[in-house]
């Protein structure tokens, strides 16, 4: 991996999101050794959805980067995703965590159905945003409705983190208000 082609590409994405969006690279795919290249081009946020990859980066790269955790977590490594993203557990957050949405209804998706947000809410006050994935699509026109959906939500709740837009469609997420991306093969090709 190139830093310089990464540092390339990260701020074309950058360029187009604008200053308001973070920009989290995706590194489910990014190999331990990799990591060195998203430092040198100058990345500041990676989104790592495994526990045990989020610990060998961490452990090697702790201070380059800040770091989220995009992925399922069981809870027996919950302890271990806390520590290393400043948040404590049990669900005592000190860092923005948010609430995964399921716009879809489709069953293989993760998240709250959207009347069950007030509810979180209620039980987590330190959550600050919302996230979702919309359904894979080839057009990423498609996604657009259920980002502004989730920023519609998110408005009623009063809560500001929007976490939505990946590879394929972080543009038209940007467009509609996210304030954080997830890109990985846009950043790395």
């Amino acid at each position: 991996m190139s830093p310089d082609a990464v540092r390339a590409a990260y701020e074309r994405i950058k360029g187009e999101v604008g200053p308001d969006v973070t920009v989290v690279a995706a590194t489910k795919y990014v190999p331990l050794d990799d990591m060195g290249a998203l430092r040198e081009a100058g990345v500041e946020v990676v989104g790592e959805n495994r526990a045990q990859d989020l610990q060998a980066k961490h452990a090697r790269y702790g201070d380059a980067f800040r770091w989220h955790f995009i992925g399922h977590l069981q809870s027996r490594k919950a302890p271990l995703v806390s520590e290393l993203c400043d948040c404590r557990w049990p669900m005592k957050l000190t860092i923005p965590a948010l609430l995964e949405v399921n716009l879809s209804g489709e069953e293989t998706k993760s998240g709250v159905a959207p009347d069950e947000i007030g509810r979180y809410l209620a039980l987590y006050p330190e959550l600050r945003g919302l996230m979702t994935m919309p359904p894979l699509a080839d057009d990423p026109e498609a996604s657009r409705p259920y980002f502004r959906r989730l920023r519609e939500l998110a408005e009623e709740h009063g809560l500001r983190e929007l976490s939505m837009g990946t590879s394929q469609d972080y543009r038209i997420a940007a467009d509609e208000g996210a304030t954080f991306v997830r890109v990985g093969s846009v950043l790395y090709a």
